[in-house]
């Protein structure tokens, strides 16, 4: 990879391993959690098609899937807070158990925006599960279901995250060294 890398070397922070790891330990809880009931993952895009491609295969459960893309970022590695809806999810979900697939959490604003969203469809339940996690950054009290790893608060790219639409196909979850 290169361009980044002009500034910075790339460094591993939460290996592949570490994340098909938690990715099974959260489907098995899911499995477990969502057993008889109807669920809906839906994918926050674009970030999160990784990991909800590799949980969706990791849960043993009939499911359907659905994807909404929101932009809180555009080209910042800041959240600017402001949600916006890009693309909304397909599917009606009255009565679905709901649960909302997200790369990384950090303030809460975008998910508490979205469960607040899809409680207000009338929707069974709404969970939310995420592969990363800084609750150091958090800005509103959220309730994170299924926990994946927590990281320090760091900018992190690959496994589906971001720097200006680039490095989302590393493998790795990564921080930049300046």
């Amino acid at each position: 990879m290169t361009d980044i890398t002009k500034t910075g070397k790339i460094k591993v922070l939460v290996s592949r391993e570490e994340l098909k790891a938690k990715t099974e330990e959260l489907a098995k809880r899911i499995t477990k959690d969502y057993e008889g009931k109807d669920l809906l993952l839906v994918g926050v895009l674009k970030g999160g098609f990784m990991f909800m491609a590799d949980l969706c295969r990791a849960i043993d459960l009939p499911l359907s899937v659905d994807f909404i893309s929101v932009s809180s970022y555009g080209n910042s590695t800041v959240s600017s807070g402001v949600v916006r809806i890009l693309k909304d999810i397909d599917y009606d979900i009255t009565g679905k158990h709901v649960l909302i697939v997200e790369d990384l959490i950090d303030t809460g604003l975008t998910l508490t925006y979205l469960k607040d969203l899809f409680m207000a469809k009338h929707c069974a339940s709404v969970k939310i599960c995420t592969i990363l996690d800084k609750p150091s950054r958090r800005k509103v009290n959220l309730e994170v279901d299924y926990q994946g790893i927590i990281i320090p608060d760091k900018f992190v790219i690959g496994y589906g995250l971001d720097y200006a639409e680039k490095y989302r196909n590393l493998p790795d979850v990564c921080v930049i060294e300046e």
